[in-house]
């Protein structure tokens, strides 16, 4: 299998506070791996790792089997668009569509028209004056037109109405069946996205705690609910990542397969059961009473 993005024991601290530790990662070629995890978790560092956008202190970051950091050959290679991308004062969507292609030598201009006009992004308001869905979509724009074979994109759906991230994700598999390319998408509306995601890199404090096939992830743990002594019976045979009580209820987010065996138990308990979406896995694992990397399940492996 051919790495397009490798991460190797990489860690980048400021002063005394390590924002990524110790994190190795690997990332097909052409895959599309969502990179979740809570607002702090290390996501927007690791992407700007990757984006030759910063260095790692200690380890190693490959793009192409190369270190990206002033890298002219790689860094053409890659498009990342940031959540609180910053543009001049002074600048209109004519001068962001503008200048594009001085940075991205694979820009598709057809492709950003159709975006502008699908998004009904305003031509006439300098981009200051964007609302905060329109700046999303204007990053839109910016990752998908650049058609890099890197894309990294940073919370693209921030101020999206339901309409537009449909949008998104019609454009997004239609161009990205026709021009194949690597996809890091970074977002906290894992319900909506996880259908796309072939790969699956959960963060937490900086590091890694989890690094599967999306498929995979589906089925490593349980969600069991019901009176809190009959959860807690059930629980009591499964490593549990995560527990909520109210009142007399419980709900626990267990790792294990839901199969047969796990359905009777249920029953007999009287509790009811169901296999853990990856949002249920971002939530066990942003509590902090998980169990930091559990990745066995390597994304490289």
């Amino acid at each position: 299998m051919t790495h397009a993005i490798e991460l190797l024991s990489a860690t980048r601290s400021f002063r005394s506070d390590d924002a990524v530790q110790d994190v190795t990662l690997a990332v097909p070629e052409g895959a599309i791996c969502g990179v979740l995890g809570r607002n702090g978790a290390g996501k927007t560092t690791v992407m700007s790792l990757i984006s030759g956008q910063d260095r790692p202190t200690t380890g190693r970051v490959l793009v192409d089997g190369e270190d990206p950091f002033e890298n002219e050959a790689v860094l053409s290679r890659i498009s990342f668009v940031r959540d609180n991308q910053r543009y001049p004062d002074d600048y209109f969507l004519h001068h962001v569509l503008g200048i594009a292609p001085a940075f991205a030598p694979y820009w598709d201009g057809e492709l950003a028209a159709e975006l502008v006009e699908r998004f009904r992004l305003p031509r006439k308001p300098a981009i200051r004056k964007f609302s905060r869905g329109q700046l999303s979509a204007v990053a839109i724009v910016l990752g998908l037109a650049s058609r890099s074979p890197i894309t990294l994109l940073d919370e693209p759906y921030l101020g999206l109405d339901a309409t537009a991230r449909g949008l998104f994700h019609d454009i997004l598999l239609r161009d990205l069946g026709l021009y194949p390319r690597t996809l890091l998408l970074s977002t906290h509306l894992i319900d909506e996205s996880e259908s796309l995601f072939d790969h699956i890199v959960l963060m937490d404090r900086g590091r890694v705690v989890l690094r599967t096939e999306a498929e995979e992830a589906r089925h490593l743990a349980m969600c069991v609910s019901g009176v809190a002594d009959a959860v807690q019976a059930f629980a009591a045979d499964y490593p549990v990542l995560y527990s909520h009580s109210i009142g007399g209820l419980q709900t626990s987010t267990v790792t294990g397969r839901l199969d047969d065996d796990a359905r009777s138990r249920a029953a007999t308990l009287g509790v009811r059961v169901k296999g853990a979406s990856l949002q249920d896995l971002a939530v066990a694992y942003g509590s902090g009473d998980a169990l930091q990397d559990s990745s066995k399940e390597g994304i490289s492996a």
